[in-house]
């Protein structure tokens, strides 16, 4: 029931016009890898901006954890968030409100949610949940947020830490039950509160008790997540023993490959972007450090960026070769088509 209340949800918030750039968007992409050449109709109808690259815990497999970011570390401002929102909004339906960092960082963070779900947009976010206390908890619940994903990688304090440095399960699991409290207490039928498990090594073994701990809480729904790991060609004790869990393959010399086939288109180029807390324009969630700027909001509407040479040529880039571009050699999710 939950599943299908989110799916509904979702739906409601097409309008003709986002609809229409949405079709449009889907046909480019398509006769793009029909003709081998970039062909760009429409506008994104889902986007990502970052409210803050500011994290308390220490992953080890996440730039922001690690706090091995070459670009400054800030929080996004409400007035330019404003802005952004008021530029795409009429063709935007899906707004991922994370990207690197911790979102309830930014102390203006649900200000700016609120600002979103009054504009018509479905707004989801990423926590770790250390800051849902009861007040943010009902916050939350009345900024209008439509997905909220809560990061829970163990079902013991010594299996969560191993990956979750510096956290506390208790802490996440008493916002998670926050979090449920308040949506009951304000017969809100969102968010819709996910627990997400990053498969790795440490934890595997604990996959059936996410589902029982979920379920004891009352969260709407588990989901299982494949890990990104940087280092991963020579193995990496994150990497799962169990397969389906795993992005890599183990080969007869005993080194790695990425399971899926690198293909040269990725539908990410054509449906959506990443926006950072200070305005720079990436192609991918995969662009963890911003490497490539492919304009900056600050000097430039995003159309003009959108439809700039930067973006083009970088689209092209793609097309020649996945395999000549960085953060596109480590990513399994790019050509997989939006649902």
């Amino acid at each position: 029931m939950g599943k299908w209340q989110d799916s509904k949800n979702l739906i409601s918030k097409l309008t003709f016009r986002r609809l229409w750039n949405a079709l449009k968007v889907y046909s480019s992409f398509y006769l793009t890898r029909l003709r081998k050449k970039p062909i760009q109709w429409g506008t994104p109808f889902s986007i990502a901006i970052e409210p803050t690259t500011a994290c308390n815990l220490r992953c080890p497999e996440c730039p922001s954890g690690l706090r091995a970011f070459t670009r400054e570390t800030g929080n996004l401002k409400t007035d330019f968030f404003s802005k952004i929102i008021d530029e795409l909004h009429k063709e935007v339906f899906y707004l991922t409100f994370y990207f690197q960092g911790e979102p309830y960082i930014n102390p203006k963070f649900l200000d700016m949610v609120k600002y979103a779900h009054d504009k018509g947009i479905y707004t989801a976010t990423s926590t770790n949940a250390h800051f849902l206390n009861d007040n943010n908890a009902r916050k939350t619940i009345e900024s209008g947020l439509d997905r909220l994903i809560i990061s829970v990688d163990g079902t013991t304090q010594e299996t969560y830490e191993s990956y979750r440095k510096e956290g506390k399960l208790e802490s996440v699991l008493e916002g998670a039950r926050n979090i449920i409290k308040w949506k009951k207490e304000l017969k809100s039928k969102t968010p819709h509160v996910i627990f997400q498990f990053l498969v790795v090594k440490p934890n595997e073994h604990q996959i059936p008790e996410i589902y029982k701990l979920a379920e004891e809480i009352g969260v709407d729904e588990v989901k299982l997540k494949t890990a990104q790991i940087y280092d991963y060609k020579q193995g990496n004790p994150l990497i799962p023993t169990i397969d389906k869990y795993s992005r890599y393959a183990k080969k007869e010399d005993g080194s790695y490959i990425i399971k899926n086939q690198l293909l040269n288109h990725c539908w990410k180029l054509w449906h959506s972007c990443v926006i950072t807390w200070d305005g720079m324009v990436v192609p991918c969630c995969f662009d963890k450090d911003a490497t490539y700027r492919l304009g900056d909001l600050k000097h430039k509407t995003f159309k003009e960026i959108w439809e700039g040479k930067a973006y083009q040529h970088f689209r092209k880039q793609l097309l020649k070769g996945r395999d000549t571009i960085d953060i596109c050699t480590n990513c399994t999710e790019g050509c997989k088509v939006w649902a």
